[in-house]
C-alpha cells in the first residue's frame, strides 16, 4: 500500500483562548488537520499544532519524500523524513507537521491490520484512562463557579493553568488555588499550570519555589511549566528542592531534545505534544526514555479530537500513562467527531478498540470549522 496525497485543512471559527499575551481570536487558525491518502483506499488522520499556511508550506517539502513511500511504515517513513529534513529547520515547523504525518501513518496502520493503535505501538496496558478538564484561570468565583459546573457533569480531575496566575500578586494566586480546591473537593485531583512558556513569562526559580511550597498546602498534584521553557538548571534546583511534582516540556520536539532534561533530572512529569513532538513514534520513544529514568509521561496532545485520540491510544500503551489532557469547552475536541466523547460513572474515557485511531470525523460538523470535503474526498 502506498502513499498517494496528503492533504491539510485548518481550523477556524472557534479556536478557544490560549491564555497567551497575544491572544487568539476564534478564526485564528493554531490547530491543522492532515490526511494521508493512500493507493488501496484507507485514509489515515492527523493532527498538528502549526498555522495551516506553515503546514502547506512544510507539506511542499515533505511531499517529494511521501508520494509513493509505504503507508504501513510510520515509524522509518518518520524518520526518513526527520533526518531528510533537519536542515531545514529541526524541531519547528517541518517536525510539527512530520506530527501529524506519523499520526495518520499509525491511523492507516491501524485500519490495514484491523487493529487499536495503541496494540500496535507495544500492547494494552489498559482500557480506560481518567482525563483532567483543562481550563484557563479567571477570578477566583469565576473560575470556581466553572469547576463546580464541571464536577457535576462527572469529572475527578482538573488542571487551571495561565490567566492572572502568576502575573498580579502571590494573594491572587493563593486565593485562585484556594477557589479551585474548594469547588472541586478535597479528593479530585487539582493540577496547576503556570504557562511559563507564554512570551511575557518573567518570574524566576526563587518565585517558582515558594509557589511550589504554597501550592502543596493545597494538595496539588503537579505544578506545570514554573519556569521559562529553556531554564534547564532551575528545573533542576526546583525539583530537587520543592515537595509538589514538576512537570513540563511541552514546547520541546523531537526524542533528542527531551534527554538532557530526563538525564538531569528536572522534571517529574513529563508532557510531549503529540501534535507537534514528532508524532506517535516520538512520543513513544520519550515515553520509553522517561521510564529509565523515574518519569512519568502525561501527553499533550489536548487540541483536536485526532490529537485526544492520538494520546488516547498512548496512554493504553504505556504502563505509567494513567492521564491524558482534554480541554473542555472547544467543538475541535467535542463537535468534529461521529460518536462524542463520553465520560463513564468513574470520570473516566474508554480508549477506542476499534482499528486505528479509533475515531471517525463527521464531515458535515467538521465543515463548519474546515474545509471537509478537501481533506477527506477519495
Amino acid at each position: 500500500m502506498k502513499i498517494r496525497d496528503i492533504r491539510a485543512a485548518g481550523l477556524r471559527g472557534a479556536t478557544p483562548e490560549g491564555g497567551w499575551q497575544d491572544e487568539l481570536t476564534p478564526d485564528d487558525v493554531v490547530h491543522t488537520l492532515v490526511a494521508v491518502h493512500t493507493d488501496e483506499g484507507p485514509i489515515g488522520i492527523g493532527s498538528v499544532f502549526t498555522s495551516e499556511a506553515l503546514v502547506r508550506g512544510a507539506l511542499e517539502i515533505l511531499r517529494p519524500l511521501l508520494i509513493g513511500e509505504t503507508a504501513t511504515e510510520p515509524e522509518r517513513v518518520s524518520e526518513r523524513l526527520h533526518r531528510a529534513t533537519f536542515w531545514m529547520g529541526r524541531g519547528g515547523t517541518v517536525t510539527h507537521t512530520i506530527s501529524g504525518v506519523d499520526m495518520a501513518l499509525w491511523d492507516v496502520l491501524g485500519q490495514v491490520t484491523g487493529q487499536p493503535v495503541g496494540r500496535l505501538l507495544g500492547g494494552r496496558y489498559r482500557e480506560r484512562v481518567r482525563p483532567y478538564a483543562s481550563l484557563l484561570m479567571d477570578e477566583p468565583e469565576i473560575l470556581a463557579e466553572r469547576l463546580r459546573r464541571l464536577a457535576e457533569q462527572g469529572w475527578r480531575a482538573f488542571k487551571i493553568g495561565w490567566g492572572p496566575f502568576g502575573r498580579v500578586s502571590a494573594r491572587l494566586d493563593e486565593r485562585i488555588v484556594a477557589a479551585a480546591r474548594e469547588a472541586v473537593g478535597p479528593d479530585a485531583l487539582l493540577m496547576v499550570d503556570a504557562g511559563g512558556s507564554d512570551s511575557a513569562w518573567s518570574n524566576g526559580y526563587k518565585w517558582a519555589l515558594r509557589t511550589a511550597r504554597m501550592l502543596d498546602g493545597y494538595d496539588v498534584a503537579w505544578f506545570e511549566e514554573p519556569l521559562s521553557p529553556d531554564a534547564l538548571d532551575d528545573y533542576v534546583h526546583l525539583r530537587r528542592t520543592a515537595t509538589v511534582a514538576i512537570s513540563g516540556g511541552e514546547v520541546l520536539t523531537r526524542r533528542q531534545s527531551f534527554h538532557p532534561w530526563l538525564e538531569a533530572g528536572a522534571l517529574d512529569i513529563v508532557q510531549p505534544d503529540v501534535t507537534k513532538v514528532g508524532g506517535l513514534s516520538e512520543q513513544r520513544r520519550i515515553g520509553w526514555a522517561a521510564q529509565d529514568h523515574g518519569v512519568r509521561l502525561i501527553p499533550h496532545g489536548w487540541n483536536t479530537a485526532v490529537g485526544l485520540a492520538a494520546d488516547l491510544q498512548l496512554a493504553s500503551a504505556l504502563p505509567g500513562t494513567d492521564l491524558v489532557e482534554y480541554v473542555t469547552g472547544s467543538p475541535y475536541v467535542d463537535s468534529i467527531t461521529a460518536e462524542p466523547w463520553r465520560l463513564d460513572d468513574d470520570g473516566m474515557l474508554a480508549i477506542p478498540d476499534t482499528p486505528g485511531l479509533g475515531i471517525r470525523l463527521d464531515p458535515e460538523a467538521l465543515d463548519r470549522y474546515a474545509d471537509a470535503t478537501a481533506l477527506l474526498r477519495p
